[in-house]
């Protein structure tokens, strides 16, 4: 006898965005990346299946107190291209971090995130910043207040089906 499972496809209503601050200080780039880059995923969730977004939106502080191991400092080269002939722009990961060090952790995470729509659409959930400042502390207020008003809404919802179960009358 052979034995179908049904497989799992959450709704919806079953995802949840949090919001994640991610502290970036003296820590060392590549690891960081593949931290946030699951976090962007999903795969830290129970209910994450790799065709939907699942994941949680991002925010990474501090992003200039990034660091880099062995001589990557000197030795990093950012590329890209016009696709115009003779047009190969080369920047060192030195003078990126000097001015960009938002793009730094944009670039490490964008080439561990999927090579699709949803990869885009991910990437659009990541929000950097320099310093530790951030306009998102509403944002993430909320998500860590979620599972307390979830919970307060089911405990309410149990009340009112405990009254009306005590308007019924008994059954003879």
């Amino acid at each position: 006898m052979v034995t179908k499972l049904k497989q799992y496809n959450p709704s919806a209503n079953d995802m949840v965005n949090d919001w994640q601050v991610v502290d970036a200080s003296g820590q060392v780039l590549g690891r960081l990346a593949t931290q946030i880059a699951t976090l962007l995923m999903g795969k830290h969730k129970p209910n994450y299946v790799p065709h939907k977004m699942s994941g949680d939106f991002v925010v990474v502080i501090n992003a200039e107190q990034i660091k880099v191991t062995g001589l990557k400092a000197e030795k990093k080269i950012y590329k890209r291209h016009s696709q115009y002939p003779g047009n190969l722009k080369e920047i060192s990961y030195e003078v990126m971090h000097d001015r960009h060090p938002e793009r730094v952790i944009q670039l490490a995470v964008k080439g561990m995130l999927p090579k699709s729509k949803l990869g885009r659409q991910m990437l659009k959930r990541l929000k950097v910043y320099a310093g530790a400042e951030h306009p998102h502390s509403a944002q993430v207020l909320g998500s860590e207040r979620r599972e307390a008003r979830e919970a307060a809404a089911a405990a309410k919802a149990e009340a009112e089906s405990a009254k009306v179960e005590a308007k019924k009358p008994a059954a003879k």
